[in-house]
C-alpha cells in the first residue's frame, strides 16, 4: 500500500499524464461512466471554513477514491495554508486499501487548476490573451500557472485583482518572478470591461461585481461556488451567456455558480465540459458569444489525479 505525503506526492506529480487523465475523466462523467455519491458538505461558519467529501468511480478502472477537502479562509493570516485534506484510493475488486494520499489539499488544488485550464481553453476566443483573474490565494497561484502551460502558444498577460490588494500585488510579483506577463488591477470594473478571460476564485456568496461589464466575447471559468449559498456572478450574466458549461449538471444546479439562476429559471440549459471536450456537443460557436464555465469539483478529477501519483509511484517502483 502507498502512503505518501505532500512532498512525495509533488516529487511525483506529472502535469502532462494529470491533464490527460483529468481530461478523459470529464469525458467518462459526461458520458455517465462514472459512478458517484452526493457530495457531503461540513460548514464552520464561525471559522470560516468548510470540508467537503467527494468518492467515486469510473468504469473500468482498477480503484474508487474518496476525497477529504477543507477550506478554512482566514488560515493565511494565521501563516497556515487555506486548504487540506487527502485522497484514500481502494480496490474496486477486493476493495483493500491501495493508497492513502496525504496531499494537505494540494491534489485538489491542482486538478480544480487543470479543470479550470481544461474549460478555458476549450471555450475562450482563439485570440484571448487578456486574463482577469479575482482572488490572490492558492487557487488563483495555480490557475495562472496551468492555463499558462496549457496554452505555450499565447502570449497571457495576467492581470490580478483582489479585496486585499497587497495579496494582487504579492502574486503578480511571484507570477512575474516565475516568467510569466503579470500585474495588479486597481480598477475592478476597467479589469473586467477590456478581459478576453475572466476567472473566478473566491468564497464569495455575493457577485463580485455588477451585471453589465463583461464585454461581449469574454469567457469566464467560475470556480469559486461549490457549496449552497455561493456565488461570484451576477445571475443576469449567468442567464443572458451565449454558452453554459458545468462539469456535471445536476452538482452545478444544485450548489454550483448556477444555483442562483437556475432557482430563477429550471428550464436553464447547461451542457457538461466533458460533451465538449470530446466534440460531441458545441462550445463556443462565435467570438460574439458570453461563454461561463461553472466548474464545483467532481470525483471523477479526483480519481484521474489519484491515479496518476499511483502510476508514477509505480514506474519508479516506490
Amino acid at each position: 500500500m502507498l502512503d505518501l505525503d505532500k512532498p512525495q506526492i509533488m516529487a511525483l506529480f506529472d502535469f502532462d499524464s494529470a491533464v490527460q487523465l483529468i481530461h478523459t475523466a470529464y469525458v467518462a462523467s459526461a458520458q455517465g461512466d462514472v459512478q458517484t455519491a452526493d457530495v457531503v458538505h461540513l460548514a464552520f461558519p464561525q471559522a470560516n471554513g468548510d470540508c467537503h467529501i467527494k468518492s467515486g468511480h469510473i468504469a473500468d478502472t482498477a480503484s474508487y477514491v474518496i476525497k477529504i477537502a477543507s477550506g478554512f479562509y482566514d488560515n493565511p493570516a494565521k501563516g497556515l495554508p487555506s486548504s487540506n485534506g487527502m485522497m484514500l484510493a481502494f480496490s474496486a475488486t477486493t476493495g483493500q486499501t491501495l493508497a492513502i494520499l496525504r496531499d494537505e489539499g494540494w491534489l485538489t488544488d491542482m486538478r480544480t487548476a487543470i479543470g479550470g485550464a481544461l474549460a478555458t481553453r476549450a471555450l475562450a476566443r482563439r485570440d484571448a490573451s487578456e486574463v482577469l483573474i479575482i482572488g490572490a490565494g492558492i487557487q488563483a497561484r495555480f490557475q495562472a500557472s496551468c492555463l499558462a502551460q496549457l496554452m505555450p502558444d499565447r502570449a497571457l498577460n495576467f492581470h490580478l485583482w483582489a479585496r486585499n490588494a497587497g495579496a494582487a500585488q504579492a502574486l503578480a510579483a511571484d507570477l512575474t518572478a516565475a516568467g510569466h506577463t503579470a500585474g495588479a488591477a486597481t480598477d475592478l470594473n476597467a479589469a473586467i470591461g477590456t478581459a478576453d478571460i475572466i476567472i473566478t476564485t473566491t468564497p464569495a456568496t455575493l457577485p463580485l461585481f455588477a451585471d453589465g461589464l463583461v464585454r461581449k466575447g469574454t469567457h469566464v471559468t467560475a470556480i469559486g461556488a461549490d457549496c449552497p449559498g455561493k456565488q461570484e456572478l451576477p445571475t443576469g450574466l449567468v442567464t443572458s451567456a451565449t454558452v453554459r458549461v458545468c462539469d456535471l449538471a445536476h452538482q452545478s444546479l444544485n450548489h454550483g455558480e448556477f444555483q442562483s439562476a437556475y432557482r430563477k429559471d429550471a428550464s436553464l440549459k447547461v451542457t457538461e465540459l466533458g460533451h465538449v471536450l470530446s466534440g460531441a456537443q458545441p462550445g463556443r460557436t462565435s467570438d460574439e458569444d458570453i461563454t461561463i464555465a461553472d466548474l464545483t469539483g467532481i470525483a471523477a478529477q479526483d480519481i484521474a489525479i489519484t491515479q496518476a501519483i499511483i502510476d508514477a509511484a509505480d514506474s519508479t517502483k516506490i
